[in-house]
């Protein structure tokens, strides 16, 4: 059972992690507009990268090097310094060497935080690409619901097409503005773990978090045990499992318990709702840079400006450029062609030439899959729900789309 256990969960980590990995796929291709606002952001996450990078490390690395005994001795009368006499400075060479620490301490954090928010950003961009061929998957073939949470007709309007012309923009922005956020996160998590944790450790001297954690001993272990008990008797007591069902029982105790509880169960909320709100800011910075998803619930995400801006993207994209018209189109432009002339290459033509051959194909059986596969395009035209909204009974205006309009007849 144990090796079956650490199977499952090395399968789910690998299918987790090759969630984050863009691999690509026969038969599907990313759109131009997409693959471009990826790369302006992987762009701008290098030059910003590369900016904070040069504004902030020669900085400390100047004034370590311009460290002084003065300075040092005003540092140690504030307390900021450990001293081993602080009211009577003595020469100071330790406390100096103490301070250069800490300053290259400050900058191995700033660096390492810095690389572990481009890396983060960079998974999250990977992630959109993966994130995109599914949405875009699901909206090909009409499950709306999949992608948004309410059903929406995909046809293109002056808000999708603002929204669409503006996506790239918006990506790299976004991409540039969170990178920013996750260096301010993680460069003051990383310092506070630094000088509250491994400095008093590596100094031999107890750090003031691990005092104030020793003087509220009686706090913490009164939480843990309300805890383990409401669980215990959740589990022994209030509920009554049998083969098929479980069902709660006690119901009078049950109330008593929530009555005599509820005071800690306050005092655990308080901390639940900190690491909420840890949690929640931890996760909205990693994800800030990918549009696909929304950093507000179900029902508000139109407030979200990226989101808005991607799911009007999505909705340009299906409806402009289907692969299953694109496949239709491609017959038809294969037919108006003279025998002689070359034919259009597959390679130009997305997800829906996947349908067709990509050479002429000889013999019944290859006229049998060809007309097949052309019979197949046929019903996906007539009952694709993405495709409903885009049928036109008659053209009305010829020319808006490029037609040029035959000459009519004396």
């Amino acid at each position: 059972s144990s090796t079956k256990l650490e199977e499952s969960l090395l399968s789910r980590l690998r299918a987790y992690c090759r969630s984050y990995v863009y691999t690509p796929e026969e038969g599907f291709r990313i759109p131009l507009k997409l693959i471009l606002s990826m790369t302006t952001a992987v762009i701008a996450v290098y030059q910003v990268a590369l900016l904070l990078l040069v504004a902030v490390v020669p900085t400390i690395q100047i004034v370590r090097a311009g460290m002084t005994k003065d300075i040092v001795v005003l540092l140690v009368q504030f307390g900021l310094v450990p001293s081993e006499n602080p009211a009577v400075p003595s020469d100071m060479e330790k406390e100096l060497g103490t301070v250069k620490y800490y300053l290259w301490s400050l900058e191995v954090c700033y660096i390492c935080s810095l690389v572990l928010c481009c890396l983060l950003t960079c998974a999250m961009l990977l992630r959109t690409l993966v994130m995109h061929r599914n949405n875009l998957r699901a909206l090909y073939q009409g499950a709306v619901l999949d992608v948004f949470y309410k059903a929406h007709i995909l046809r293109p309007s002056r808000r999708a097409i603002a929204c669409w012309m503006s996506f790239a923009a918006f990506q790299t922005a976004f991409t540039c503005l969170g990178l920013l956020i996750q260096q301010v996160i993680f460069f003051v998590c990383s310092v506070g773990f630094t000088f509250l944790f491994i400095i008093p450790l590596q100094a031999g001297t107890s750090s003031p978090l691990f005092k104030v954690v020793q003087n509220m001993w009686p706090f913490w272990l009164t939480l843990v045990v309300a805890v383990i008990v409401q669980n215990l008797a959740a589990h022994y007591q209030f509920l009554e499992q049998h083969p098929l069902r479980k069902e709660l029982t006690n119901r009078r105790a049950l109330y008593i318990f929530t009555y005599l509880f509820f005071p800690i169960n306050v005092l655990v909320g308080v901390l639940a709702g900190v690491w909420r709100m840890i949690i929640s800011g931890l996760y909205n910075a990693v994800h800030f840079c990918q549009l696909d998803i929304s950093l507000m619930n179900r029902g508000v995400e139109t407030f979200d400006p990226g989101y808005h801006s991607y799911y009007h993207y999505l909705k340009i994209e299906v409806s402009q450029s289907h692969p299953v018209m694109k496949a239709f189109c491609f017959l038809l432009l294969q037919a108006a062609r003279p025998e002689g002339s070359p034919g259009l290459q597959a390679s130009n033509v997305e997800e829906g030439i996947q349908l067709m051959q990509a050479k002429k194909a000889t013999g019944s059986r290859g006229r049998f899959q060809q007309s097949r596969a052309r019979w197949w395009l046929a019903y996906t035209l007539l009952n694709n729900p993405s495709l409903t909204a885009c049928r036109k009974t008659a053209l009305c205006d010829p020319t808006a789309n490029g037609t040029q309009l035959s000459p009519a007849k004396p």
